[in-house]
């Protein structure tokens, strides 16, 4: 691994580890390349919806972190990152012990990142597709210091 990518890899990390939503919900980052990230989440009961499910909430935070970090690892170390738009099509129950999104970026411009991510369900050991997403990420100067006062 190049020691670009690890001073990318550290930020983004770092970075990841000031979510608290993402912390909530026991979310980690299991694999991480240049524009590509993988969050997952372990299946707790408080996280699901009517029929045991993961909540569609859940599905759609963890893509959403994921697609954004993918863009974040190509950013340069002055740049901080927003999410602008996404959409999600949820395909399947997710029905499992794991919930994990993959994300990659598909165009890397200088200011808006398209991403995409699928996010799976795995039980028995056996992956389900249960959700994809398409993301706009836009890279925006570091405001890493200003937390919102509300």
């Amino acid at each position: 691994m190049n020691n670009e990518f690890s001073e990318r890899e550290a930020r983004v990390r770092e970075s990841f580890s000031r979510q608290g939503f993402m912390r909530h919900l026991g979310a980690e980052i299991t694999k991480l390349g240049p524009g590509e990230c993988e969050i997952q989440v372990p299946y707790r009961e408080e996280m699901t919806q009517q029929h045991g499910y993961f909540h569609a909430g859940v599905t759609a935070a963890i893509a959403d972190s994921a697609c954004g970090y993918a863009a974040y690892g190509l950013m340069p170390a002055t740049s901080s990152v927003l999410t602008v738009e996404y959409k999600i099509n949820l395909v399947a129950p997710a029905a499992g012990e794991i919930l994990i999104a993959r994300a990659r970026v598909l165009r890397s411009g200088k200011t808006l990142k398209i991403c995409a991510a699928d996010v799976f369900a795995v039980k028995d050991g056996r992956e389900t597709l249960c959700a994809t997403t398409l993301s706009t990420i836009m890279a925006m100067q570091d405001r890493s210091d200003m937390v919102a006062k509300s």
